[in-house]
């Protein structure tokens, strides 16, 4: 398999990309508020906060079911303290309806419990009799800031066992998501990919956080223009905020190829949900 340019019109891929996606919320206090405009009976995912803890997932996610939403917590090896709170914490989203989890491995540097990685959970999960309709774990098209490549490829060949699909990390550049996905495949990895994408927001906190969680030579991308005039013309022209348009346009050609395995976005709102559905409506619109 390798990179090849695509002819079929990006219209039907923009379809399949945005029809359905996952929106990413925090679980912070404006969470109902963003909550209020996305579609009916949209897919939250739900991350675990460093300073929150993953009682406040937890707690959105009870709540998020009761309004009628599909919810997909993030349970967060590193935060999960003891067997006993595992146990707790599938109970209580088993109880809320909830058929689907996200199982990345946290950012804490050191574990609150036996837990030291996303494979630890999920196979912790199994012994425990949990059984979810679909576990998703984490990809990394730009590698991991503090884990090298051939350890990443190892622990995703462990996962995918106990995964039904993949999130990817955000990356700007639709050639190294596409890149990222032929090297994975021509590994063995067959699970379908989600690929991970910012929402829309101004680009002066986009650009901190994507280097805060570690993205790399994408970062490039939001300048790749004809230089920096340019770059300089479209923060003017986009009143300084970022929208995902050439990520989803370079994607959307890949879309529905059962070489590729594309199917959707899980889209990073950062808690900035009413321009990122509007940018999203207008473009389904066409």
């Amino acid at each position: 398999m390798s990179l090849t340019t695509r002819s079929r019109p990006t219209g039907e891929g923009v379809q399949r990309l945005l029809a359905e996606p996952k929106f990413e919320l925090m679980p912070f206090d404006s969470f109902g508020e963003q909550m209020e405009y996305l579609p009916d009976g949209a897919t939250i995912t739900i991350t675990a906060s460093p300073s929150l803890g993953i009682g406040a997932t937890i707690d959105w996610t009870e709540k998020a079911a009761a309004e009628g939403f599909e919810i997909v917590p993030h349970l967060a090896a590193r935060y999960v303290e003891s067997e006993e709170h595992l146990d707790e914490i599938a109970r209580r989203i088993t109880d809320a309806g909830v058929t689907r989890i996200f199982v990345p491995g946290g950012e804490r540097e050191e574990p609150a419990g036996p837990y030291e990685s996303a494979y630890d959970l999920l196979v912790a999960l199994d012994e425990l009799g949990y059984e979810f309709e679909e576990v998703g774990i984490t990809g990394y098209p730009e590698g991991h800031h503090f884990i090298d490549d051939e350890t990443m490829a190892e622990e995703m060949e462990k996962k995918a066992p106990y995964a039904t699909y993949i999130v990817t990390q955000i990356c700007y550049d639709p050639d190294t998501v596409v890149e990222w996905v032929e090297e994975i495949r021509g590994r063995g990895i067959d699970l379908p990919v989600e690929v991970g994408i910012p929402g829309v927001m101004k680009y002066q906190r986009l650009l901190g956080i994507s280097q805060k969680v570690g993205v790399g030579d994408s970062i490039g991308f939001l300048r790749k223009t004809t230089g920096i005039v340019d770059f300089v013309r479209q923060l003017v022209g986009s009143r300084g905020k970022y929208t995902p348009d050439k990520l989803v346009d370079g994607l959307a050609p890949y879309t529905g190829d059962p070489e590729y395995g594309i199917e959707g976005v899980h889209i990073y709102t950062f808690n900035q949900v009413p321009d990122t559905e509007s940018w999203r409506r207008e473009r389904l619109e066409g």
